[in-house]
């Protein structure tokens, strides 16, 4: 019995014992569980506080944001990014305005771009380029239709023409404020709008709005800054027109169809000069009917198209005199005489000198024809008003060779040029222009005359020499002959209109004309001034240059 009573006692203690460890246990567990529920409303209750800007935030989750943020140099960039395509944007959908320009309704709106400038689209025929200001935007005015009754007010009332160039300033002025305003609230509506949709932070879609508006108030004082009035002096028009002879085909099926291609070029050259007369109704310098006016050809290379190119320039631009400094032919051979009887047909006198393709034989035949006046060895002549004087160029090459001494030769040449040119002043018969073939004989003129033309080059560029005398290289008038067909691209067709007043004999201003080379259907007309003609140059009474001179030739290339 005693033994009984031992064991129940023992296995009571032990179960007391395991009572006691399960309920230790259990409040350990608990425990355990209340210290992780602390801990996790602890961490919710740092965020929202660091989110309402208290200070007690647990480090760690202070610290964990920091460690995604992008670098300040990418968010700068994102933000830069936003805030120009959303004023460009803003520009494209809303920042354009309507209005009325004397008798025309045009739409004018703001570009970005790099140049700047300002662009006249006189759509379909083609556009006119004023280099009036830098900057990164570009005023465009696009023209979009003539009122007929406000123009038919105009011609039934003639004197209300009087009072329409201020009237045209007035609206431009009016439209152009208009569009100022119109713009500024485009690009900030636009940055905005784009901040808000990347960003979804209104100080942020507000901060991209005024950077945008800031842009444009910075780029309108650049404009303001640099705006240079008498741009509209030398405008630059180009042009496609749809009638050009695209129809034509590629360069193997011209040689087939060469005259269908030559007239329709001769057409294309007459629209073209009849739109930039219109549009040179601008306040730009207008030659009065008794100003002289000079074409420039050089480098016609056997190609039958300039002849057409020729006689439409001479009819537009009421041409009274042509100047050839060279290169009508290719080869020089008598077999190729034929090509130079529709000079006969162009009604204005013709002024030629040799160049390094053209043959004494060639030359020869010109002199027989009767409005023909070749120049040579600084003879001079006085043609349609204005005195001429010029030489041949003392090189032969039709293989396009270069000839080792030829600089020399060339240089030779324009000394003996030069000694003429004083000869002729030495006898109170100075000469206005004097012609050559190559440049590097032209440079040995320098001060001995106030204009000297060019060719050989086959682009078109401007110098004024040190000595005063001013360098005119002609382009291509031929667009390179029929050789322009063997490279990629067509060589284009350059010629120049020279303006020369009557009385004094002095250059006014030159047209440089560049048409589309073999079936290409381009054009562009571009108008430059002289630096004595700018507004606000007072030219010297005396236009003769300085008799002294000291220069060098340059080398000349391989002849084209």
């Amino acid at each position: 019995m005693a033994r009984v009573r031992i064991r129940t006692r023992a296995q009571s203690r032990t179960r007391a014992q395991s009572r006691t460890q399960a309920q230790a246990q259990a409040q350990t567990r608990t425990g355990d569980r209340t210290r992780i529920r602390d801990r996790v409303r602890g961490r919710i209750r740092g965020r929202v506080r660091g989110r309402t800007g208290d200070r007690g935030r647990l480090p760690g989750l202070e610290l964990a944001p920091e460690a995604h943020r992008p670098p300040a140099w990418s968010r700068v960039l994102g933000l830069a990014a936003v805030v120009l395509v959303g004023a460009w944007l803003g520009l494209l959908v809303v920042g354009n305005v309507r209005t009325q320009v004397g008798p025309m309704d045009t739409t004018m709106t703001l570009r970005p771009s790099l140049t700047g400038g300002t662009k006249i689209n006189v759509s379909p025929l083609g556009a006119l380029y004023l280099d009036t200001h830098s900057g990164p935007v570009r005023l465009d005015v696009n023209v979009d239709q003539l009122d007929p009754v406000r123009a038919q007010a105009l011609v039934d009332h003639p004197e209300r023409l009087s009072g329409l160039q201020d009237e045209v300033a007035h609206d431009v002025e009016h439209g152009t404020l208009d569009l100022a305003v119109r713009s500024g609230v485009a690009v900030v509506a636009g940055a905005t709008a784009l901040g808000l949709a990347v960003y979804r932070r209104p100080r942020r879609a507000l901060a991209a709005g005024g950077l945008a508006l800031a842009l444009l108030a910075s780029s309108g004082a650049t404009a303001f800054a640099t705006f240079k009035p008498e741009s509209v002096l030398e405008p630059r028009f180009s042009g496609l027109l749809s009638s050009a002879p695209a129809l034509v085909g590629n360069a193997r099926s011209i040689v087939t169809e060469f005259d269908v291609y030559q007239k329709e070029l001769a057409r294309l050259v007459t629209n073209v000069t009849k739109l930039y007369d219109v549009t040179s109704t601008l306040p730009a310098y207008s030659p009065d009917p008794a100003t002289l006016r000079v074409l420039h050809v050089s480098d016609i290379h056997l190609n039958p198209a300039s002849w057409k190119i020729i006689a439409s320039l001479v009819e537009q631009y009421k041409v009274n005199v042509i100047v050839d400094s060279g290169d009508t032919m290719d080869h020089g051979t008598a077999a190729e005489n034929g090509f130079l009887d529709p000079i006969a047909d162009l009604g204005v006198p013709y002024v030629w000198v040799r160049g390094n393709h053209d043959s004494r034989t060639t030359q020869r035949y010109l002199a027989r024809m009767k409005n023909v006046h070749v120049l040579d060895d600084g003879r001079a002549e006085t043609v349609a008003g204005l005195r001429f004087a010029g030489i041949g160029d003392p090189q032969f090459t039709p293989d396009r060779s270069s000839v080792p001494g030829g600089d020399a030769a060339e240089e030779l040449a324009g000394d003996r040029l030069a000694t003429a040119l004083r000869e002729q002043r030495a006898a109170d018969t100075p000469v206005d222009v004097a012609i050559v073939h190559e440049p590097s004989a032209a440079r040995m003129t320098d001060g001995e005359v106030p204009l000297v033309l060019a060719g050989h080059l086959h682009h078109e560029q401007t110098e004024l020499l040190p000595h005063g005398t001013r360098l005119r290289v002609e382009g291509s008038t031929g667009g390179s002959g029929l050789r322009a067909v063997e490279g990629r691209y067509p060589d284009p067709i350059e010629a120049s209109i020279l303006y020369f007043d009557r009385d004094s004999h002095r250059l006014q201003a030159w047209d440089e004309i560049k048409l589309g080379g073999l079936g290409e259907t381009t054009a562009e007309v571009s108008r430059h001034l002289p630096e004595d003609n700018q507004p606000g140059a007072n030219p010297s009474p005396s236009q003769s240059p300085s008799p002294s001179r000291s220069t060098t030739g340059t080398p000349s290339p391989s002849a084209p």
